[in-house]
């Protein structure tokens, strides 16, 4: 279903969404910060955001949200003002707890982050994710329609924590516009069975290795692989997590920088305009 840029419409979608996950999504009461940092440290293994910050965060009127399966805290996203004011949130970190299933609950808190932006007159999210998630990009660039601004070379330095921890911190910045519409549902299932004429710039081996490519100048597309699942992959074999780091690093970050738009993410590849 589309999502016309307006508040009414953006809450009802937010709801109807809550509704489908089986969840309530509200902003967090001070009494409920505790829970959420724990969540957050139960999900990336170490503590990411601290209670007290939480309350000023909120205190302040930023968005500290959280999904609640009854009585049950199962999801939080926390996000802040930023640049251009009054324009512009970026969501600092959102999560949702793995044993309560993939069922859309991060769906319904994005959406509702983003009802409450509009409600606020904010036209824009930012916030970033890892590249190598090939889940998270698919969500990101094909259910929400964001744009790719930037990429972000070892964002956060070395990071410390159970998912991150001697990986490296590349990130994508991610743009979310909100004075448009939703992509439609049966638009993206269209794009998610397409075969767009893409050229490989970098792509999966037999032994499930990146294999970098001379692109053809004259295809629509340019196309970089990245690990069906590099969560599992850096538990089984961490060394070989770093280098598809390194070679999407290579391939993907020139692209970007070079004024090249991620147009989707299809089959584990980034696509990029070839112009």
């Amino acid at each position: 279903m589309t999502v016309a840029p307006d508040p009414a419409r953006a809450s009802a979608d937010a709801q109807a969404a809550a509704a489908r996950a089986g969840v309530t999504v509200r902003p967090l009461a001070t009494a409920e910060m505790g829970d959420a940092a724990s969540l957050l440290a139960a999900i990336w293994g170490t503590a990411t955001i601290e209670p007290p910050l939480m309350v000023a965060l909120a205190h302040t009127g930023a968005y500290v949200a959280g999904a609640f399966e009854g009585e049950r805290l199962v999801g939080v996203c926390v996000g802040y003002f930023s640049t251009p004011l009054g324009e512009a949130l970026h969501s600092h970190v959102a999560g949702v707890d793995p044993a309560a299933g993939r069922r859309g609950i991060g769906l319904a808190l994005k959406l509702h982050q983003r009802a409450w932006c509009l409600e606020r007159g904010l036209t824009r999210i930012t916030w970033t994710f890892d590249p190598l998630v090939s889940r998270n990009a698919s969500f990101n660039i094909n259910r929400l329609g964001v744009a790719i601004a930037e990429y972000l070379v070892d964002f956060y330095g070395q990071m410390s924590d159970g998912v991150n921890a001697g990986q490296g911190s590349d990130r994508l910045l991610a743009s979310w516009p909100l004075d448009r519409d939703l992509p439609e549902a049966a638009a993206q299932a269209s794009a998610d069975e397409a075969e767009p004429r893409a050229s490989a710039l970098l792509s999966i081996a037999e032994d499930g290795q990146p294999h970098p490519h001379v692109p053809d100048p004259s295809a629509q597309y340019l196309s970089v692989a990245v690990p069906p699942d590099i969560e599992a992959l850096r538990r089984a074999d961490p060394h070989g997590a770093a280098r598809w780091r390194g070679a999407v690093r290579g391939a993907l970050a020139p692209l970007i920088e070079g004024g090249r738009s991620v147009a989707g993410f299809h089959d584990h590849r980034y696509l990029l305009e070839n112009r």
